[in-house]
């Protein structure tokens, strides 16, 4: 019988020497806090799907080297989605049901995103989307809305791209050229009020599907009405389908397009006129100096001139998106979907790439980055770079 004191002693002493030892643990051995990703990471967008996980992956290396969240690491789980709305559905169910996410990045696609946003809001997890740039992601009108942006916005990129038109060249009867899905809607409802509010008309809204290889019927009747500049919006490979539609017929006309060209080698399935394609971008590299190149460079040795990081929106608008999720977390003491939702609306001071974020979102406002974060840009070389007049 004396045996047993003896044994319990020691299991207690062994059992606190166990906890000692947990307490002392560095955040990286803790549970780590998973943040979902669904992004086309194969197919014609799979560059920007690349460019999105490098920026959350640059932002988790910050973030855990700086001690994690709540003292435990993030870690990424992903998901393609592969430009395909029901594919993006089970993806995002997956991640929340089965990875039990704290967080939702992603939405390439606008169609994507769409399909994904009511599941976010009925689950009540917060989804932040990094480029998908239709109106109504954000502006989506549930009650309680979970889903937030660091990205462009239809509704502003197409003032914005309006007033390029008439400023530059004087435009008085711009065309439409937009891919057939519900981002080619959500721009016809934009740019149709940016004319509306100039008391300009259009020389027609034309739409192309993703996979057609000629749009000269399209054109023509866009030219033949008197177009004098024209509106495109699509991704890669159909921009640069209508880029050789136009060098088909001849058509030298101005284009001021929505950002889908940034998203891969657009002038390589385009030809030398796609640098005649101008574009809205959130974030530029200017500088190989840039901090954040440095880092890239440092964390993928394939990149070697500011070339290879096409599209830098896409990595910027993720990472700093990644930064203010952290932020909401850390905030939230909490990984619960409804706490850091709150969260969101109390952050600030957050130093991302793009810019220092204060107060980034509101219940009627939840976009973080509006025009005057945007910067006009086209293709040289390969390389996207700003306009310079």
């Amino acid at each position: 019988m004396p045996i047993q004191p003896t044994f319990t002693r020691r299991a207690l002493m062994a059992g606190a020497a166990a906890l000692s030892l947990l307490a002392a643990a560095p955040a990286s051995a803790a549970e780590p806090i998973k943040l979902g990703l669904v992004a086309a990471l194969s197919g014609q967008s799979a560059k920007s799907g690349e460019a999105i996980t490098r920026g959350i992956e640059l932002a988790l290396d910050k973030i855990n080297g700086a001690g994690g969240v709540l003292g435990r690491p993030l870690e990424l789980v992903s998901r393609d989605d592969e430009s395909n709305p029901g594919k993006g559905l089970v993806a995002a169910r997956e991640l929340v049901q089965r990875e039990e996410v704290a967080a939702l990045i992603g939405g390439l696609d606008t169609p994507v995103s769409m399909a994904i946003v009511p599941y976010m809001n009925e689950a009540k997890v917060p989804f932040v989307g990094p480029w998908a740039a239709g109106t109504p992601i954000t502006m989506n009108g549930a009650e309680e809305n979970y889903v937030f942006r660091v990205s462009a916005v239809d509704e502003y990129v197409d003032e914005a791209i309006t007033e390029y038109l008439v400023t530059k060249y004087g435009a008085a009867k711009p065309g439409m050229i937009l891919i057939n899905n519900p981002w080619g809607e959500s721009n016809e409802a934009g740019l149709t009020k940016a004319l509306a509010k100039r008391g300009m008309e259009h020389a027609g809204i034309e739409k192309f599907e993703s996979n057609d290889v000629d749009v000269v019927p399209q054109l023509t009747r866009l030219k033949e009405n008197g177009a004098d500049s024209l509106f495109l919006v699509a991704n890669v490979a159909p921009s640069a389908q209508v880029v050789k539609s136009l060098d088909r017929m001849g058509w030298d006309v101005p284009i001021a397009s929505h950002w889908g060209p940034a998203g891969g080698r657009f002038t390589e399935l385009a030809g030398a006129s796609g640098e005649k394609v101008h574009f809205i971008q959130t974030f530029l590299f200017t500088d190989a100096a840039h901090p954040l190149f440095a880092a890239l460079q440092e964390k993928y040795p394939e990149i070697e001139t500011l070339a290879d990081v096409t599209p830098a929106t896409g990595i910027a608008n993720a990472y700093d998106a990644t930064l203010l999720l952290a932020a909401a977390i850390e905030k939230a003491g909490s990984t619960e979907g409804p706490a850091i939702r709150e969260a969101m609306y109390q952050i600030s001071g957050v130093e991302g790439v793009i810019k220092t974020y204060d107060m980034p979102f509101t219940p009627e406002d939840q976009d973080a980055l509006g025009p005057e974060d945007y910067v006009f840009s086209q293709f040289v070389e390969g390389e996207i770079v700003p306009l310079m007049d």
